[in-house]
């Protein structure tokens, strides 16, 4: 069965420039760092974009596909119903670039964090609720198809029942005609 992709998530053009300026001020803040900062900031524009571009991150109809990496890349498919939370988180400097982070826990994952990170997705809060609109779904639709075989198990339990009893009744109506 084909999974078909509903939702593609879009990064916001300021996403490297926020990456650019949160590694900078950690550069100032040490005596070391602030040589680096003249090798940082053009390598680190050319590194972030070219990791921005391999970002991508897509809702299809069962999983959440998230891609990325420059050097080693990644892809992590998350079923939805073993989504568990997705949190937005907002810090001082990404409130400066209207950029969110969106983490993504799941069930059974290993190790503390989300199994997840995505920053700087645009319209991030309406990707979250496609997500977890689609994660409702498809729970109801498995709900009902599982109701719907325990009531074909149960309908099947009482033909047996019935039929049992009417072998029982013929079987008494042949022993009594018999005497």
């Amino acid at each position: 069965m084909s999974d078909k992709t509903l939702v593609s998530a879009h990064f916001h053009a300021n996403l490297g420039l926020y990456w650019l300026l949160s590694g900078g001020l950690v550069f100032c803040l040490s005596v070391v760092g602030i040589p680096l900062l003249l090798l940082w900031f053009p390598l680190g524009l050319l590194a972030t974009k070219r990791y921005i571009n391999n970002m991508s991150a897509e809702l299809t109809e069962q999983k959440l596909i998230v891609r990325k990496g420059l050097f080693t890349r990644t892809e992590n498919t998350v079923p939805l119903d073993k989504i568990t939370d997705m949190a937005l988180i907002q810090g001082p400097i990404m409130r400066m670039f209207s950029i969110h982070k969106l983490t993504v826990e799941t069930a059974g994952q290993s190790g503390a964090g989300a199994l997840i990170n995505l920053t700087g997705v645009i319209n991030v809060v309406d990707f979250r609720a496609q997500v977890l609109a689609q994660k409702t779904q498809l729970t109801e639709r498995k709900d009902h198809t599982s109701a719907r075989s325990n009531t074909d198990a149960l309908i099947l339990d009482n033909l047996q029942q019935m039929n049992a009893t009417l072998l029982r009744i013929e079987q008494s109506l042949t022993a009594k005609q018999s005497n």
